[in-house]
């Protein structure tokens, strides 16, 4: 089961953040200090915690500034006033155990600020209203009347009582046209279908199908009422890290042994942390700690001595694997070039009462873990707290980490930005972060940011990349110069582009290509967005002054145009590297944009993901730009950032051939252009 959207209200600094979507693997939450970014986090934890994290509490929780006004007056009731609520799709693996009629929809699931919850589904078969099934019943019931009077009038013995429909009126009696049909209204009327069943002409098939119709619809409710259930079971647990628990490089067994069993933790963090690393181990501290008391009291004895030596055994070989293990996964992110190495094998090991973690360097000398650096020992204890809780309680969980890798190295954050995308494969991840490295060049379509431009309005959640404060946008820009400069003047080619959503467009047609096995974009060429199409000159001009192979990409719209003019541009490139997009284009529209390429599956994509219904008068001004047309019939809601979004998300769902004919022709035939002109 995976988080499709949220929604935030009265909580901390948040009034209301309105529904955000979140992404299907990770999501990224950026924005300055105080923003809220925290508090979103927590909220969304509360939603279905882990056991033992404390839920809501009114006077702490709701926003101070209006808890007088809301709470103490009685304005705002606790048992139905939502703070959290999140709308979850179901994996293929879920819809396995889903009843029939109920799969592929959407769970809703809320928490209510007295922490009492609710759910819902939306989708699946709806439950009947007596409106539904009145006119099949009171057919049937002329039918089966009519038999038993049949019935009555050929027996001799029988003498006629109340009949069938008589049983019906004593249960529908209160109904009306739109009484909902719950599992409770239908239970009478099913036992009712049972009884009569016998007075329906078996030779009769309309009847007969009118009877499994009914008592079809009739089910409905409980078969309702058990998906709920199987949702509820399904439903993930969010788990907050928002504070990164240390393993202490030596620990006393019996020391650890006796804390854990009087629930008494001197030092919460690190007890913790070592009892995370024992759980990986799949030992107790008392295991092992009577494991390093083990004795043999007769060495004489056999079996006394087998017994000893497998005791111990057991223990190293199980510290062995799990230094392997957490050696292997350490190494992808702090040592991914094997020719350099830097840190290298992770080693726990027990001695009598003493369990370390030491490090081996590439030297083969062995030092504890605390005399490594601040973001290494982060790192490890990183990985064994999440190894060892996603074998119990964190198994297909939502997992939130709160600003990970802070100690971290800015290059060996961008290598754990790569760890997270892992850790997100099983459990889908949401993540805060100031860093602009942990937040790839092509992963812009995966943030949210967050704001607070006051605290009367609250936490905001941007569904597009835009803020009003320029520091919420700081480690986006950061992010993009970053890319920028470590790709600017390393590749030979290089196509630069009018902005952000070209190089989104380009990225996925390229994917949607290679996956069908057509030719694709060069892996030897580096898109350059350049921010707008008068921008396209400078970028160009720079790159090939270091004797770079360079390529523009332009639409033929008016700015298009006018860059496509610039005498400094002709010259440094030449006609054959600036390709138009109307050179790729075969419909009617005078001045295509690269939007008009994908014109057929943007309308439906609008249509689908966007609620943009702009079919008809597409359809009825096809010479016009397809943006000028979602300008117009959505208005200032429209984003050309949300519609190359959405168009990224969908090619990420669908093949190739998902495309209309002409859009994969224009499609190959824009690639071709790119891939020759730098040659």
């Amino acid at each position: 089961m995976r988080l499709v959207k949220a929604r935030i209200q009265g909580y901390r600094s948040i009034k209301d953040t309105g529904y955000f979507e979140v992404e299907d693997l990770k999501t990224i939450l950026v924005g300055p200090n105080e923003a809220g970014k925290t508090a979103i986090l927590q909220a969304l934890q509360k939603l279905n915690p882990p056991e033992g994290i404390p839920l809501f509490n009114p006077l702490r929780d709701y926003p101070r500034s209006r808890h007088d006004e809301d709470i103490v007056s009685g304005r705002i009731d606790s048992a139905s006033f939502t703070v959290v609520e999140g709308h979850f799709s179901l994996s293929p693996e879920d819809n396995e155990v889903m009843p029939e009629g109920f799969k592929d929809i959407i769970f809703v699931y809320g928490r209510y600020l007295n922490n009492k919850t609710w759910y819902k589904i939306d989708g699946g078969l709806k439950k009947p209203t007596y409106k539904d099934i009145h006119k099949d019943l009171t057919r049937l019931c002329a039918h089966i009347d009519k038999n038993y009077e049949k019935e009555i009038a050929e027996s001799a013995t029988e003498q006629a009582g109340q009949k069938p429909s008589d049983g019906l009126k004593t249960i529908t009696e209160k109904y009306l046209d739109d009484t909902i049909l719950n599992e409770a209204e239908s239970k009478p009327l099913l036992e009712w279908l049972q009884k009569i069943y016998s007075y329906i002409d078996e030779n009769n098939q309309t009847e007969e199908e009118r009877f499994d119709k009914l008592k079809s619809m009739l089910s409905i409710s409980k078969i309702r009422n058990q998906a709920l259930s199987k949702c509820n079971e399904l439903l993930p647990k969010f788990v907050l890290f928002n504070n990164y628990f240390r393993v202490k490089p030596s620990i006393h067994l019996e020391l650890l042994a006796q804390r854990t069993e009087q629930k008494v933790l001197d030092d919460e963090n690190y007890d913790y942390g070592n009892n995370c690393l024992l759980k990986l181990l799949g030992f107790t501290a008392r295991e092992l700690s009577n494991a390093g008391k083990a004795t043999v009291s007769d060495i004489n004895n056999p079996k006394q001595m087998q017994a000893y030596k497998d005791q111990l055994d057991n223990r190293s070989y199980r510290l062995n694997a799990a230094s392997v293990r957490l050696t292997n996964e350490i190494k992808k992110v702090w040592n991914p070039n094997p020719q350099k190495p830097e840190a290298s094998k992770l080693i726990i090991k027990a001695d009598n009462q003493y369990l370390k973690v030491v490090v081996e360097d590439e030297l083969g000398v062995e030092v504890e873990l605390d005399q490594r650096s601040e973001g290494f020992q982060w790192l490890v204890s990183f990985f064994v707290v999440f190894f060892a809780e996603a074998e119990d309680k964190h198994k297909n969980a939502i997992l939130l980490l709160d600003e990970p890798g802070l100690s971290l190295h800015g290059l060996k954050q961008t290598e754990f930005r790569q760890t997270i995308t892992r850790l997100s494969e099983k459990n889908q991840t949401i993540f805060t972060t100031h860093s602009p490295f942990l937040v790839g060049a092509d992963e812009l379509d995966l943030v949210r940011v967050v704001e607070m431009n006051n605290r009367e309005e609250g936490t905001i959640i941007h569904t597009t990349i835009a803020a009003k404060d320029a520091a919420a946008m700081l480690p986006l820009q950061e992010a993009l110069g970053y890319d920028l400069a470590q790709n600017l003047f390393i590749h030979q080619k290089n196509l630069v582009l009018e902005g952000l959503t070209d190089y989104w467009y380009l990225e996925a047609i390229s994917s949607l290509l290679q996956d069908g096995n057509k030719s694709y974009i060069d892996n030897n060429i580096a898109l350059i967005p350049a921010s707008s199409a008068s921008k396209v000159v400078y970028f160009a001009t720079i790159l090939h002054t270091q004797n770079l192979k360079v390529a523009a990409l332009l639409d033929s719209d008016v700015s298009g145009d006018q860059a496509a003019k610039q005498d400094t541009l002709v010259s440094t490139l030449g006609n054959k590297r600036i390709i138009r997009t109307k050179d790729c284009y075969k419909g009617i529209v005078a001045k295509p944009e690269i939007e008009d390429l994908l014109r057929d599956t943007l309308v439906v994509i609008g249509k689908d993901i966007l609620s943009w219904d702009v079919k008809s008068k597409a359809l009825s001004q096809t010479s016009r730009p397809i943006v000028d047309i979602f300008v117009d019939e959505v208005g200032t809601n429209f984003s050309k950032f949300k519609l190359a979004k959405a168009f990224l998300r969908w090619s990420r769902d669908h093949v190739l051939t998902d495309l209309a004919p002409l859009e994969i022709e224009q499609c190959e035939l824009l690639i071709d252009k790119i891939n020759k002109s730098l040659k």
